[in-house]
């Protein structure tokens, strides 16, 4: 049976003049709010805003629910004469120091954190897959992590920070890696070793609160779910569609191999470690690491494997086709930092960046 599953998004708000990121995220989601309800709130940075999906069961939902939300979202940015803009970094302004949102949680981020909330201003991609039992989440969070380079590769769509080309194309994971709680998790022998090794990090300060756990997969602290939370948000809803269809094939792959008692998988963590910086540099034009056996491989070799590897449960759930459509696209027309560079190959504008990633009501 296909699990449900839901994504969440977040997006910079931005002046439609100079393009620059803008502290007006609260009256965009208030305004929002009127269709998307409780679907939409604030971050903890003021220039960005987040809207989630109601918990789907199939594709085609999600794609609907995907395409409505972005379209109340920008509707609601242009009505506060402002532009919501899908890019996991910011591409103009200056957002060190960001400007923090108003309330006690986010007052007490930043006295606890410091300037690491500096580099908060980020927007990302989380999906959630619907796996009530906590030990079996922690199980799946075991065997997603060989793949987890991979899902960065294939979501890399944050080339630029404020004016320049940073060389690499998901410069949000760079900025997560400072976090002491951040990035991937380690492999746990158990549901008792995870929330031993949640309340050691509690107790020594380096988590504000379990909300604060940081790492790219985890079970949910809100919902019956485990949550990958690693991709930058996608520059169209075709990617985010695609990539919430991988992420829950690569869950119930894992359910599967877990329920027919398969070996975990434990790559060194020095070796993902790495893996995650080559995706992260290059991502699908580059060399990675195969997590499996340390080695150099294509990543456009791993893309395909990992496709290989859920193709089982993507034919379950009646999204095979589709995936491999989605696929063979990014590997043929780049990613979203692709086409970032792209837009601003064609007259060296970073404002023609903004603009192609400008959410459409």
């Amino acid at each position: 049976m296909a699990l449900r599953f839901g994504v969440e998004e977040e997006y910079f708000v931005v002046d439609p003049m100079s393009r620059r990121v803008v502290p007006r995220a609260p009256a965009v989601v208030a305004r929002a709010s009127a269709g998307l309800g409780d679907r939409v709130s604030t971050e903890l940075v003021a220039s960005s805003a987040e809207a989630k999906t109601s918990p789907c069961d199939d594709l085609t939902k999600l794609d609907e629910q995907i395409r409505s939300m972005r379209a109340t979202m920008a509707s609601a940015a242009a009505t506060e004469n402002t532009l919501l803009v899908a890019t996991g970094t910011p591409v103009l302004g200056d957002p060190i120091p960001p400007p923090i949102s108003q309330g006690p949680r986010y007052a007490d981020s930043l006295a606890h954190y410091r300037a690491l909330d500096d580099d908060m201003s980020i927007c990302s991609c989380h999906v959630h897959v619907g796996i009530a039992d906590r030990a079996l989440a922690v199980e799946v969070s075991n065997h997603l992590r060989p793949w987890l380079p991979t899902l960065l590769a294939l979501s890399a769509n944050s080339p630029y920070w404020a004016g320049r080309d940073t060389g690499h194309v998901c410069w949000r994971v760079m900025a997560w890696a400072r976090w002491p709680v951040a990035g991937p998790p380690p492999c746990f022998r158990s549901l008792a070793h995870f929330d031993e090794t949640v309340e050691k990090l509690l107790d020594c300060g380096a988590l504000m609160d379990p909300a604060t756990l940081f790492w790219d997969v985890r079970p949910s602290t809100r919902f019956p779910t485990i949550e990958i939370r690693l991709a930058d948000v996608a520059l169209t809803a075709d990617d985010a569609v695609l990539f919430a269809a991988l992420v829950r094939a690569l869950v119930q792959q894992s359910v599967t191999a877990i329920e027919g008692n398969a070996p975990t998988p434990d790559p060194q963590p020095e070796i993902l470690r790495a893996a995650y910086w080559l995706a992260a540099r290059d991502g699908l034009s580059g060399k990675g690491i195969n997590p499996f056996t340390g080695k150099p491989a294509a990543q456009r070799d791993l893309a395909t494997a990992l496709l290989t590897h859920v193709h089982d449960a993507l034919e379950d759930n009646g999204d095979l086709d589709y995936a491999t459509t989605g696929l063979r696209r990014l590997l043929t027309t780049g990613t979203g930092a692709d086409h970032q560079r792209a837009a601003y190959r064609h007259r060296e504008r970073l404002t023609d960046v903004v603009d192609q990633a400008a959410l459409t009501p």
